[in-house]
């Protein structure tokens, strides 16, 4: 949905372009060079993400659909028009995924991967399966009657469902209707069978149950049974941080009818589902006139082909590319005296995370530290980074941690590591009531000489450090150390008139930066000099930043873009944006990291941080840029944007029409920016780089 304003402003709504986003990680799964294995689990984040989309961002235009209230009547009809247009493009998507479902499927069947159904096992599996299930599946698989419910308001829409039908031979005997939900948690989404002949065969657990059916009725008399899977995803709740006006949130939270938080808003269904069946399902789910029900395949919550098993077939995953530990920060000498030398970064993946684990154990020990500071929005289980945080504050030093208790979906885990801080004598800061904290900074406060501070565009996790793309700027600098500090006091006070000379620093001041830096861009463009912006972000949806890159592309500057996910910016439109180019990158890695270039007449100036351009990001978070100085690390920023650019390989045209189409390289070989990174990263650890 591309709106014209008056002042022929073209601005593609977030959520469509969402919609174009994670049809690029669909498209992945179909690419014949991609291995196998690693399309699967494209599969697997494409309906994983969707599911979230439909929690979240679906659950914000339904309620706003349905508000009654008459001075929001605008805003109604723009979220009908547009939950119209998702349902569209999704209906088509889901036809796109179920064929590349089918497509790998088969594929893997000739390298000897078997999925085999219910119906097509051998006596000797149902054998084995029967034995799975009284070992591991008994007493998990226990059946609810729909007549014995009153709605399925208690269900985790985590879950998969079975819907069943089971009746007796006799002539006037009734079926009998019931759900039972899969248990994935405890025994996978995957049951392998014994080999055979070379092949090694698995089975979903849906169809292993619809195997021993049978065993879960067993001593009822029923003789003939029938399950088809359903599944459905709730409404996770109002989002407060989306791309709405405050005064337009305020109406529609006045007078939205009372959609509760948890309602079914989407429902998937095995569209084999008898007629009968499925009206019990529907009835009990409660759902309203604006919400999706789509008939689908005969499987559901297609996430967990993330951890489809590989039968030993590595040779059907990407080689791996195992982290390099950067020679000049490994060895026996003190790795915060070499930050006190010179700014230090690490660029994870490629570079090992466990270079700022050693930062923060060091500190945790070291005499000469007094204090440490840290921001964190997500926590791993076994997180290195909390036990480092700990031992420190066994060892007498003073340590602060701002935790995000509202990072969604990871509420639970970053509540019970903050007991755990708390009970070690951490001070734990709960972010800030009206602002989520998601800026990645730390500060280690020295007894005597410079203070150290630490500034990533990523969590301090070490998941993510082995699946996002992110940076991590290391620097003993006096004036963005004594900035960094300022953060956490402006974190305790918020809303103090706190100014930051160097950093940008939302909510405070970083919009207004931003576009300061693009107009003198602008400015320097009019008069002659250089003028250019390039920028790697996750998303840009902010209106106002929208309209200024529009700005600067009529003034003649060349803009461009490496945007991962939403992008609000439709490029080619000539005297609007005919100077701006966007790229989206769909590789191994999910690129995070956000880095910002402006030449500055010849003086390049370049940033890195946690922030986006979107409303939640400069208006309603605390987030932290950092200027970089070091030139020869100015120059690895550079270089991760400009492989970015030029990869014709895995990045995709963005230009506000969901083509998602790739770039004609001619008769020039394809380039891939992430394996060019990694090799670059490995000849330079080894001394033989450029």
């Amino acid at each position: 949905m591309v709106q014209k304003k008056k002042q022929e402003t073209y601005y593609l709504e977030r959520d469509i372009s969402w919609m174009y986003f994670n049809r690029r990680i669909l498209q992945e799964a179909t690419r014949t060079h991609v291995p196998l294995l690693e399309r699967m689990s494209f599969l697997g984040i494409y309906s994983n993400n969707l599911d979230e989309f439909f929690r979240v961002r679906m659950a914000t235009q339904n309620r706003i659909a349905e508000c009654g209230d008459r001075a929001a009547s605008h805003e109604r009809e723009h979220a009908m028009k547009l939950i119209k247009q998702i349902n569209k493009l999704n209906s088509g998507y889901m036809k796109e995924y179920e064929a590349t479902v089918h497509q790998i499927t088969q594929e893997l069947r000739k390298e000897n991967i078997y999925q085999i159904t219910d119906s097509e096992i051998t006596p000797e599996q149902l054998e084995f399966i029967r034995s799975y299930y009284k070992k591991n599946l008994s007493g998990l698989m226990i059946p609810v009657w729909f007549s014995a419910v009153k709605l399925l308001d208690s269900e985790n829409d985590e879950n998969i469902y079975l819907a069943v039908k089971v009746s007796r031979k006799s002539p006037k005997a009734q079926s009998d209707y019931a759900f039972m939900e899969l248990p994935v948690n405890v025994c996978g989404r995957f049951v392998r069978l014994p080999d055979s002949d070379g092949k090694s065969y698995l089975m979903y657990l849906d169809d292993v149950v619809r195997c021993c059916l049978p065993l879960v009725f067993e001593g009822l008399g029923y003789t003939e049974f029938e399950a088809y899977a359903f599944k459905f995803t709730r409404d996770a709740e109002m989002e407060i941080d989306n791309d709405l006006r405050t005064g337009t949130l305020q109406k529609i939270s006045k007078g939205v009818k009372s959609r509760k938080r948890g309602e079914p808003l989407r429902v998937l269904y095995d569209s084999e589902m008898p007629k009968d069946l499925l009206k019990r399902v529907l009835k009990k789910l409660d759902l309203d006139t604006l919400d999706t029900v789509l008939e689908s395949g005969r499987y559901q919550n297609h996430k967990d082909l993330m951890r489809f098993p590989d039968c030993g077939h590595t040779d059907l995953k990407y080689p791996a590319w195992t982290p390099i530990l950067k020679k000049e920060l490994d060895g026996p000498d003190s790795i915060l005296e070499k930050i006190r030398q010179q700014d230090r970064f690490i660029h994870v993946p490629y570079h090992n995370f466990d270079s700022f684990i050693r930062v923060l154990q060091e500190a945790a020990v070291s005499k000469q530290v007094q204090s440490v500071k840290i921001t964190l929005y997500r926590l791993a289980k076994e997180s290195k980074v909390v036990k480092a945080l700990i031992a420190a504050a066994r060892n007498g030093k003073k340590v602060t941690v701002v935790i995000e208790l509202l990072a969604r979906f990871d509420e639970a885990s970053n509540i019970n590591w903050s007991k755990k801080m708390q009970d070690a004598g951490i001070k734990v800061i709960f972010g800030v009531e009206g602002l989520k904290v998601h800026s990645k900074i730390t500060h280690i406060g020295m007894k005597k000489g410079p203070d150290i501070a630490c500034i990533s565009t990523g969590n301090f996790h070490e998941g993510n450090a082995r699946m996002y793309t992110d940076c991590v700027l290391m620097t003993a600098l006096p004036q963005l150390v004594r900035e960094v500090d300022s953060v956490f006091d402006f974190i305790e006070r918020p809303y103090s008139p706190v100014r930051f000379k160097n950093l940008l620093v939302s909510p405070n001041e970083m919009k207004k930066k931003f576009i300061t830096l693009i107009n003198d861009e602008i400015k320097n463009k009019k008069a002659g000099k250089p003028a250019y912006i390039k920028i790697k972000i996750n998303h840009i949806t902010d209106p106002i930043m929208v309209e200024k890159l529009y700005e600067a592309s009529r003034a003649g500057v060349d803009i461009d873009l490496l945007v991962r996910g939403n992008c609000s910016l439709v490029t080619g439109i000539e005297g609007v944006s005919d100077h701006i180019r966007i790229r989206g990158i769909i590789d191994r890695y999910l690129e995070h990291s956000r880095i910002f270039i402006f030449a500055a007449g010849g003086e390049e100036k370049i940033f890195i941080g946690s922030a986006d351009w979107m409303p939640r990001n400069l208006d309603h978070r605390i987030e932290v840029v950092t200027p970089v100085f070091d030139p020869a690390i100015k120059g690895e920023m550079k270089r991760i944007v400009e492989y970015g650019l030029n990869d014709t390989l895995q990045g995709r045209i963005v230009d506000g029409k969901g083509e998602n189409q790739f770039q004609d390289i001619g008769e020039n070989p394809p380039f891939r920016s992430q394996e060019a990174l990694y090799d670059y990263y490995l000849a330079e650890n080894a001394g033989t780089g450029e």
